[in-house]
C-alpha cells in the first residue's frame, strides 16, 4: 500500500473523531505477526507486554499459532493478566526483578497465580527479600528465572557493549544463583532469560547512516558469536542444577539469530508488532507500521508552517532526536530544530495545504509507550474503525 493510499484511508475511516487518538491498523498488525512467527522458524514467541499494553490485542495475538504467554513487565500487571475468568494467558514471566512488597504477597495468597506467574530473579538478595515479605513456609513454591546479563564484555571487562541490567554473566555466576535457589525453601527455579538488547534493540541499517550500519553489524557479528557460546554453556550449566522449563532469549531485532541457538527454548518480541519508527532502520525485516496518532492543526504561524495540538509523546531511552515522534501524514513535514515536539504544541515545516482544523499524524518512536497517552486504541480494519481496544490506561491502570 503507497503512502497517500494509507493517509486516504486512515482520514477517511476516522473522520467522524476528534483528534487526539490513536489508530491501531489490524491488518498491518495480523501481517507483522505472521512475519514473526515466521522469522522465529518454529520457536515459541513469548508476547511482550511493555510493547502492547493492551489486553485485547495480547488476546489477538496469543490466538494465533506460534505465539505462547507473555513477557510482563510488572508483578502487578502479571497479577492482572492471569487472574479472574476472563485472564489473558495462564504463563506469565515477569521480565524484570519485583520489589513490590503488596504485589508478592498478593501473589503469595494466591495458588492460581502462583501457578502461573514466574518471578525474574538476578542476585540473593531478590530471594532475601521475598522471604522477608513472605516467609517459605506461609507461600506455595513461587517460580523464578535467572535474569543471565546477555551484553558483550571486552578488553577485560573494560568495554561494555549491551545494557547493565544482571550482574550475572558467566556460566560460574548462573551456577552459583541457581544453587542459592536450589537450597532455598518456597521458590523453584525454572527458567533462564538473557535478552541481548546490543542485537535486538539496535538499527543495524539506520537511514543516511551508512558507515554506523557497518560498525553495528560488525559488533553485532561479534556479539550475537560471543553469546550463543556463553548462553549455551550458562543453559548446560544451570541444567545441572535444576531442569530448566523455559530458556527465553531474543527480541524483534534479534529472532532470527537467537532461535536458531539450539539452546533457546522460546523468543520474546512485542516491538515488531506494532512498528514503530525505530524498527525501520533493520535489513532482516520490513514490518508494516500498525500505530498512528493524530492531533490538530491549531495554528498557522508562518508561510510552510503549522503548530498542532501537543504531539509531543517523546520515546524512552538516551535524549536524541531518534526519541521524538516522526510527523507522517501529510509527507513532508518536519518539526523545527530549536523547538523539537512539545508537550502542548508543535511548529512543524512543510505545511503545504495545511489548514486550521486539520490533521496530523505521527508514528512513535518505540512501541507501547503511545498508550500512555491514551485511553484506547481505534482499531481499524479494512477501511473502516470499528473496535475500541482499551489500552491498560484507559483501564484505570487496574494492576498498578
Amino acid at each position: 500500500m503507497t503512502a497517500d493510499r494509507l493517509h486516504e484511508r486512515l482520514e477517511r475511516a476516522t473522520a467522524d473523531l476528534d483528534p487526539p487518538f490513536a489508530v491501531l491498523d489490524l491488518d498491518a498488525l495480523d501481517a507483522n505477526a505472521a512475519d514473526l512467527t515466521v522469522r522465529a522458524g518454529g520457536k515459541p514467541i513469548r508476547v511482550a507486554s511493555k510493547s502492547v499494553r493492551c489486553r485485547a490485542v495480547l488476546r489477538r495475538v496469543l490466538a494465533r499459532p506460534g505465539f505462547a504467554g507473555v513477557l510482563g513487565y510488572s508483578l502487578r500487571e502479571a497479577l492482572w493478566l492471569t487472574s479472574g475468568d476472563d485472564a489473558v494467558s495462564d504463563d506469565v514471566v515477569v521480565g524484570y526483578p519485583s520489589v513490590d512488597r503488596a504485589a508478592l504477597r498478593a501473589l503469595a495468597a494466591d495458588e492460581r497465580a502462583a501457578a502461573r506467574i514466574t518471578l525474574m530473579v538476578d542476585s540473593p538478595d531478590h530471594l532475601d527479600l521475598i522471604d522477608d515479605v513472605v516467609p517459605p513456609g506461609r507461600r506455595p513454591g513461587l517460580r523464578v528465572c535467572l535474569d543471565v546479563d546477555a551484553s558483550l564484555r571486552t578488553a577485560g571487562g573494560r568495554v561494555h557493549i549491551g545494557v547493565r541490567r544482571s550482574p550475572v554473566h558467566t556460566p560460574e555466576d548462573a551456577v552459583a544463583l541457581a544453587r542459592r535457589v536450589a537450597a532455598r525453601d518456597g521458590v523453584r527455579l525454572v527458567g533462564l532469560m538473557a535478552y541481548e538488547a546490543q542485537i535486538a534493540g539496535v538499527q543495524d541499517a539506520p537511514a543516511g547512516r551508512r558507515l554506523r550500519g557497518l560498525a553495528v553489524r560488525g559488533l553485532q557479528s561479534v556479539s550475537a558469536r560471543e553469546l550463543a557460546a556463553r548462553r549455551a554453556a550458562v543453559v548446560a550449566a544451570v541444567s545441572e542444577v535444576a531442569p530448566l522449563e523455559f530458556v527465553n532469549g531474543g527480541g524483534t531485532g534479534s529472532l532470527e539469530r537467537t532461535a536458531v541457538e539450539d539452546a533457546v527454548t522460546e523468543v520474546a518480541a512485542g516491538s515488531g508488532l506494532y512498528s514503530p519508527v525505530l524498527f525501520d532502520g533493520y535489513r532482516a525485516f520490513a514490518a508494516r507500521p500498525a500505530t498512528f496518532y493524530a492531533v490538530p492543526v491549531t495554528r498557522a504561524p508562518a508561510a510552510g508552517v503549522v503548530t498542532v495540538a501537543g504531539g509531543g509523546w517523546i520515546a524512552s531511552g538516551p535524549p536524541g532526536a531518534d526519541r521524538l515522534p516522526t510527523p507522517t501524514f501529510p509527507a513532508g513535514l518536519r518539526w523545527l530544530p530549536t523547538e523539537g515536539t512539545g508537550e502542548v504544541q508543535t511548529p512543524l515545516r512543510g505545511a503545504g495545504d495545511l489548514r486550521v482544523g486539520n490533521r496530523v499524524w505521527f508514528r512513535h518512536a518505540k512501541a507501547g509507550e503511545v498508550c500512555e497517552h491514551v485511553d484506547e486504541l481505534h482499531a481499524l480494519a479494512g477501511d473502516a474503525v470499528g473496535d475500541r481496544f482499551r489500552t491498560y490506561r484507559g483501564e484505570g491502570q487496574a494492576f498498578g
